[in-house]
């Protein structure tokens, strides 16, 4: 009895778990749509118009998200990214991450 109650608890948990995930799943669409202030240093397509911006298109998610996560706290500082970043959510910097580390990116070595 006391093992398919603690199976039906963890039951429970993962299927909470699950609905938070998808809850909170990143849209690149919508990360598309968000990013249009972005586009003004890192291009339409995530590779920069500026030589001091990087270019965002095919970087990974996680370390987009990672960064503009440390943007908003202030554990990375820039004069124009520190202002925009403490102005998005969660789930607006994952959106936006999702959308630039969708974009597919060729890379050619020199000949």
């Amino acid at each position: 009895m006391i093992k398919i109650e603690l199976l039906s608890k963890y039951l429970i948990v993962a299927v909470f778990s699950a609905y938070a995930a998808l809850a909170h799943a990143a849209d690149p669409n919508t990360g598309k749509t968000k990013s249009s202030s972005c586009s003004v240093c890192h291009g339409l397509n995530g590779v920069a118009v500026t030589p001091e911006a990087p270019n965002l298109a095919g970087q990974p998610s996680i370390y987009l998200a990672q960064q503009l996560k440390n943007y908003k706290s202030g554990k990375r500082s820039h004069e124009i990214m520190s202002l925009i970043a403490k102005q998005l959510g969660e789930q607006d910097i994952d959106d936006i991450a999702a959308w630039y580390s969708s974009i597919q990116i060729n890379v050619s070595g020199p000949n």
